[in-house]
Formats: structure tokens, C-alpha cells, sequence
């Protein structure tokens, strides 16, 4: 595998990545066999779009006994409600979505952070405007996005 240095973060990231979105499919049974896949192939940056409670815990179970072989990169803003994927920008859901994450997936820390579907100046406003944006540098302070958030 190839990897490259990941802009300024300070990680080096294969070349390939892995998206997680398809592995709820066959209620979460691939996502092990995906992640040892992965790693057999040298893949380590995979990006954690997906809200779905489910494959989040399947992934955290994948990620047992090797979280440091794997460069996460998740989203900040994508919530499960109501039994499906949420855009929000509000600031209590986005928090609790996140915690979520990080206890489903047993780490306490990302690697990457992204805010997610951001394509209008409404939206950047709203991600200012309603302190998530504040949120996302915390979390950079606090290493809990790995300074890379």
C-alpha cells in the first residue's frame, strides 16, 4: 500500500480509504470482515459518515484490540433521529451525537474531524451562528478530535 501525509496533521494515510456508509447492509455481519480486509490490505483511514447507531457499534467492535492501526476521520453535524440519518446545526444535538459516536465506537478520541454538508452560506452561518463551529475548536483543544478536527 502508499501511503501520504495527510496535508498538516502530522498522520500518513494510505492512499485507498474505506467508507462505512454500505456496511449496514446484511445487518452489520461484514463490517468485521471488512475491517480485517482493511488492514490485511495496509488500508488505515476510514471515513465515519454514517449515523446509524447499529454500525456504529459493529465498527467499534471491529476496532477492538487495534483502534491505533486505524486513522478515523468522523462528522460533526450527522445525527440518528427518528430511526434515520439527520443533518442538524443544532449544538445540543451535534454534541450528543458525537459523545454517541465515541461511546459506541469504544475510543475516546477521533483522528479527523469534518463538519458535515456544508454547501450554502446558510449553512456556514448556522455553524457559526449556533456555536458549532466553537464546539469543533474544543474539541481540537481538548485532543478529543486528535488536533486534527
Amino acid at each position: 500500500m502508499e501511503y501520504r501525509a495527510l496535508g498538516n496533521t502530522g498522520l500518513t494515510v494510505s492512499v485507498i480509504g474505506m467508507g462505512c456508509e454500505g456496511m449496514n447492509e446484511d445487518s452489520y455481519r461484514m463490517t468485521q470482515k471488512l475491517f480485517d480486509a482493511a488492514e490485511k490490505l495496509g488500508i488505515n483511514y476510514f471515513d465515519l459518515y454514517a449515523s446509524d447507531p447499529g454500525l456504529r457499534a459493529a465498527i467499534g467492535k471491529a476496532l477492538q484490540g487495534r483502534r491505533e492501526k486505524f486513522i478515523i476521520q468522523s462528522h460533526l453535524c450527522s445525527v440518528w433521529k427518528d430511526g434515520q440519518y439527520c443533518r442538524t446545526r443544532n449544538l445540543e444535538e451535534t454534541k450528543r451525537g458525537f459523545e454517541e459516536m465515541l461511546a459506541l465506537l469504544q475510543t475516546d478520541f477521533i483522528d479527523v474531524g469534518m463538519i458535515h454538508y456544508c454547501d450554502a452560506m446558510a449553512d456556514w452561518k448556522a455553524i457559526v451562528n449556533n456555536g458549532i463551529l466553537d464546539y469543533a475548536r474544543e474539541l481540537k483543544a481538548q485532543e478529543i478530535g486528535r488536533a486534527h478536527v
